[in-house]
């Protein structure tokens, strides 16, 4: 079962250097001139194949490595199918998308990967059901296959839109972030919660408090939606619900690095170094995510940040590369699903490099916005951080078909 799951995730990663390979193109295109591309298609196909080919792939194989800790299990057949049809329908949206845009082939691509989604959510819920034991963890996952399930409305909501001409503009950005909201708060995070607190749970680690910061963030998840479309302005009793649930994830946060400050050594001297690394930096990413939506419950800063394209994309890509994707490389890592050789370490620190610089390039150019000041060569430089990143990821992919040494991480440390 451990080579079934080494497999999937080597195709994820390849998933994952096709993506940053997208954003290359796309960033060239901005730079400089490439016409035979319509950046708007294009950039559907990233943001898609970003979601279905290589987090939302690599997320429903770590859960499906959870299970194969239970001797009783018997599912390498039912999930190599979902996984396999997850990777068609995204790479469906991968090719139709750069072609047709919202057309008739990416709609029903995209349609089939939610229903893709909706049956991994029911067959899973139902093997969590049969393990034996029953553990905070699977509370985490069930949430997470829950919003993954109720992210599909926002989907479902611009299809309709598109479907009947209607496109308001408040509803369609509604819509737009009603999507992100329950697949980045929601799908991607609780999904790295369970995976992060069933690691934990092997190295025996008092998780007292861990089910009240689950009850925090879930409590959470929907009110700080409409922080998103506060130019809706709520009502005050609804803002100050949204304002209380932005501080209680915050706390939640707090309370977690609590309860696991007295473990830290432990976990640091029996952990691989760049695991450390890259779980240190996926914490950092989420400190600030968290910070910045407790700043972003000021109205008139919400109303300005939101207003600046750079930093919304620098705030989407903090998630999504900063938090989700190195957690999941951290945990791949782990768990021995990636293979840790020379190059493969190499390249995971010149990919992480590159986010790093990623993110400070956006967020730059989205403060020097807001006071209309124009940094010069801005552009060339995310090209750069780009192809940071792709080259990063690229040397990773292929150090996991070469025939090289790599480090132990077999033992029953990196394994259920």
């Amino acid at each position: 079962m451990q080579r079934f799951i080494q497999q999937w995730i080597r195709i994820s990663l390849i998933s994952l250097a096709t993506v940053a390979l997208l954003g290359c193109i796309l960033r060239y295109k901005i730079a400089f001139s490439l016409p035979f591309v319509d950046q708007k298609y294009l950039l559907h196909a990233h943001s898609h194949f970003a979601f279905s080919g290589w987090i939302t792939q690599a997320l429903m194989t770590c859960l499906t490595g959870y299970l194969a800790k239970s001797p009783q299990a018997k599912i390498q057949k039912k999930y190599n199918v979902l996984l396999l049809a997850n990777l068609i329908t995204a790479c469906g949206m991968l090719f139709s998308f750069p072609w047709e845009g919202y057309g008739i082939v990416s709609i029903i691509f995209s349609t089939l990967s939610i229903f893709v989604s909706y049956f991994f959510a029911v067959i899973y819920w139902h093997d969590l059901n049969k393990l034996p034991q029953k553990c905070i963890e699977h509370t985490w996952f069930k949430f997470a296959i829950v919003f993954n399930a109720v992210s599909s409305i926002g989907a479902f909501s611009l299809a309709f839109m598109m479907a009947t001409k209607i496109m308001h503009p408040e509803l369609y950005t509604a819509a737009i972030y009603f999507f992100l909201h329950f697949q980045y708060n929601g799908w991607f995070f609780f999904a790295c919660m369970g995976l992060f607190t069933a690691y934990l749970s092997t190295q025996n680690i008092n998780l007292k408090y861990m089910p009240f910061v689950l009850q925090l963030f879930a409590a959470a998840i929907v009110p700080v939606y409409f922080l998103s479309i506060l130019w809706v302005e709520p009502s005050l009793w609804i803002y100050i619900i949204i304002v209380l649930s932005v501080t209680a994830q915050f706390v939640a946060f707090l309370l977690m690095v609590f309860m696991l400050r007295p473990y830290l050594k432990k976990i640091i001297s029996q952990s691989p170094s760049i695991a450390v690394w890259l779980t240190a930096f996926a914490t950092i990413s989420l400190f600030i995510k968290l910070l910045l939506q407790m700043l972003s419950v000021i109205p008139s800063l919400n109303q300005m940040v939101y207003g600046f394209r750079p930093i919304v994309i620098g705030y989407l890509h903090l998630v999504f590369l900063g938090i989700i994707t190195l957690f999941l490389l951290g945990y791949c890592i782990l768990h021995n699903y990636i293979i840790t050789s020379k190059a493969a370490i190499k390249g995971i620190y010149i990919f992480t490099a590159g986010i790093i610089i990623n993110e400070v390039l956006l967020m730059l150019q989205g403060v020097y916005d807001l006071f209309y000041i124009n940094i010069p060569y801005m552009s060339e430089m995310l090209l750069a951080a780009a192809i940071i990143m792709f080259t990063g990821v690229t040397f990773t992919v292929i150090s996991q078909y070469k025939r090289i040494e790599y480090l132990d991480t077999s033992s029953a440390l990196f394994t259920y």
